[in-house]
């Protein structure tokens, strides 16, 4: 039989479709496992927003590699917005991963997020905080634009969602 921990270990092979770096797991969408006695396998995702256009395809991802397992069971996915996504629930690695994507990674525990904390952000290149926010609005509606005034490199940065 499988655990709730073996199939979370599995899940991080799968990557979000939009940063090819991060692991659905790492990026804090897996929300819910849960494994029955005959190895049949429901996972709960959480979409980082209610619009996101990859979620039918990363629930199909999800399908498609648990289905691969040896002696598994049934495998369902669903979506569920019971729990609210929050930048918080990225894990270090997912940060990590973020900033080689190229990305600045957000912010934790952010209670209020306004221009100031986006004016903050460090470059994911150079480690520099000698940035400009050239946009609050990036190509996705968790990011934004900046620059970095040391390395010369423009870069988005991950916005931070409480």
């Amino acid at each position: 039989m499988f655990t709730e921990k073996e199939i979370r270990s599995i899940l991080k092979e799968v990557k979000d479709p939009e940063i090819p770096t991060i692991s659905i797991v790492d990026l804090g969408i897996v929300t819910g496992i849960e494994v029955s006695e005959a190895n049949d396998v429901h996972v709960t995702l959480t979409p980082t927003f209610a619009g996101c256009p990859a979620l039918r395809l990363m629930e199909d991802m999800v399908e498609e590699r648990l289905a691969k397992l040896p002696e598994i069971g049934t495998v369902s996915v669903n979506t569920s917005f019971d729990i609210t996504w929050t930048t918080d629930m990225i894990t270090p690695e997912g940060h990590e991963a973020i900033k080689k994507h190229g990305l600045a990674p957000p912010k934790r525990n952010c209670a209020k997020i306004d221009m100031k904390l986006l004016e903050e952000t460090v470059c994911p290149y150079c480690d520099s905080s000698n940035t400009t926010l050239k946009s609050p609005f990036g190509p996705t509606l968790c990011r934004s634009l900046h620059y970095c005034n040391d390395c010369k490199q423009a870069f988005e940065g991950f916005k931070p969602v409480s």
